[in-house]
């Protein structure tokens, strides 16, 4: 997944804890780079508890939980989010239909080919 604010995508990572920071923003899971984190603002343009006022948001199964104070809420989801299924069985869209990955595709064929000791991707 890549910051919601820039768009960097997050690297393997080195040993100890990760720069990257989890957030909530309209009711799904992002990401923050650290170049984002040193903005100011980085953090206003996330949900906050509605008890505490904390930006420290996780998403997961349907709800929102405060890091901070514990209080959980259910996500209120309109449109699908980075990382729902939008399409299934018979209904995968065509080529051109496909929603854009960044590249993700080729980033992920190509470290295949280099773990699997292949060719370049095709």
């Amino acid at each position: 997944m890549p910051c919601f604010r820039c768009g960097a995508r997050q690297t393997d990572p080195v040993r100890g804890a990760s720069p990257w920071k989890r957030g909530v923003r309209a009711d799904h899971q992002v990401l923050i780079c650290p170049g984002c984190r040193a903005a100011a603002d980085w953090a206003d343009a996330l949900d906050h508890c509605a008890v505490c006022g904390s930006a420290a948001l996780v998403c997961r199964l349907g709800e929102v939980e405060c890091r901070d104070c514990g209080h959980t809420r259910d996500a209120v989801r309109d449109e699908p989010g980075p990382g729902d299924l939008v399409h299934s069985g018979a209904e995968r869209p065509s080529g051109a239909d496909r929603p854009s990955d960044g590249g993700l595709s080729e980033e992920v064929a190509a470290a295949l080919s280099r773990v699997l000791k292949r060719g370049p991707a095709r």
